[in-house]
């Protein structure tokens, strides 16, 4: 493992000590907000390089006593013995801050727009993107987050072809951001009389919700209709005129809200709107710094094949980091998920470290 950027910790430092001094002057209640949020994000991280610093100097007191021939010898015993345990203490520190010192993905701790969509295999596809729909608001429950249809397409068995919802909470979009793409299913359909096992398949796309402030949609670029909603929408929208459809004309983006209000699919269509853009501007700045990616976790293409679930076996396999859980009803039933997640981040960690090493 690389040394520690020596002179970045010695900045980072130096920047908490000025935020500080800033802060006990007093600073106007624009810039206190701006510097309490640094001072925030800061703070752990400079609490870990403080930490590092006293184990370091703790070692080079133990040398020093080892090293002095006057030591007394049951003294220079114990001095030995704390500095082989104190290498182990050492390495922990120093792995803790290289994770600490990963550049932060600006959109972490924003809420997200999930969107699931049946591929191939027909209504058993469908019927996997119900249970995958259900899977992810199982686990959005578990981690008291707000789950919102924006508009869903179902066939007759009460699948979805298509699902559209915002998911808000804080972290939404780290916990779920490597769930995008392809996942595949394995088991016999419903509508399956021999019992032959298909395979199907559904996409999964995660865009973190945008603000006002991370893109602008000028009233010019978009053309809004309202009409009525029916057929995919779900019955209890078909008597209403309240469907609204939003497209941006420079990018050709159109989006449909039709579970709501008009008032309030017009609010849900413009939040997916921004989000789609936020993401293309997103999609934009990591093909620039595509070198930087090798190792990580993949980028959340949505043609990319990611996991497999395999009823059969009663096996989840992501194949991205080649974990297989023989967990199947658990992850299904959100319960399970985080073991999943986990893993993804851990290797994306990992990823992000050895390109951090090399930089």
């Amino acid at each position: 493992m690389n040394a520690l950027p020596l002179e970045k910790l010695d900045k980072l430092v130096q920047r908490w000590e000025e935020i500080q001094a800033e802060l006990n002057r007093g600073a106007s209640p624009a810039g206190y907000a701006q510097l309490t949020k640094e001072f925030a994000e800061l703070n752990p991280v400079v609490e870990s390089i403080q930490a590092l610093r006293k184990l370091e100097d703790e070692r080079r007191d133990l040398e020093q006593l080892l090293n002095d021939p006057a030591a007394d010898r049951d003294l220079t015993a114990l001095a030995q013995e704390e500095i082989e345990l104190m290498g182990a203490r050492l390495a922990e520190a120093q792995d803790r801050l290289r994770v600490q010192l990963i550049p932060k993905d600006a959109a972490d701790e924003k809420s997200a727009i999930l969107e699931v969509r049946a591929g191939t295999g027909g209504d058993e596809a469908a019927l996997f993107a119900a249970d995958l729909f259900r899977m992810y608001s199982r686990y959005a429950e578990q981690h008291r987050w707000k789950v919102e249809i924006i508009s869903t397409s179902e066939n007759s068995l009460g699948g979805y072809k298509e699902i559209v919802a915002a998911i808000s909470g804080r972290g939404v979009f780290a916990r779920l951001k490597f769930e995008s793409g392809v996942h595949r299913v394995q088991r016999v359909p419903v509508t399956e009389a021999s019992g032959r096992i298909h395979t199907s398949a559904a996409t999964v796309a995660v865009l973190p919700e945008a603000e006002d402030i991370d893109v602008e949609v000028k009233p010019e670029d978009i053309r809004i209709d309202t009409m009525r909603a029916s057929g995919a929408g779900g019955q209890h929208v078909n008597r209403t005129d309240s469907a609204v459809r939003i497209t941006h004309l420079p990018t050709g983006i159109v989006v449909v809200s039709a579970e709501k209000s008009q008032h309030q699919n017009r609010r849900l269509a413009m939040q997916v709107l921004r989000s789609r853009l936020y993401e293309m501007e997103r999609e934009k700045a990591a093909q620039s710094r595509a070198a930087q990616r090798r190792g990580q976790v993949g980028s959340g293409d949505r043609s990319q094949r990611v996991r497999t679930y395999n009823f059969p076996q009663g096996r989840v396999t992501d194949h991205r980091i080649g974990l297989t859980l023989h967990k199947l009803t658990e992850v299904l039933e959100g319960t399970g998920l985080d073991e999943v997640i986990d893993a993804l981040v851990a290797h994306n960690q990992a990823g992000e470290l050895a390109a951090l090493s090399q930089a």
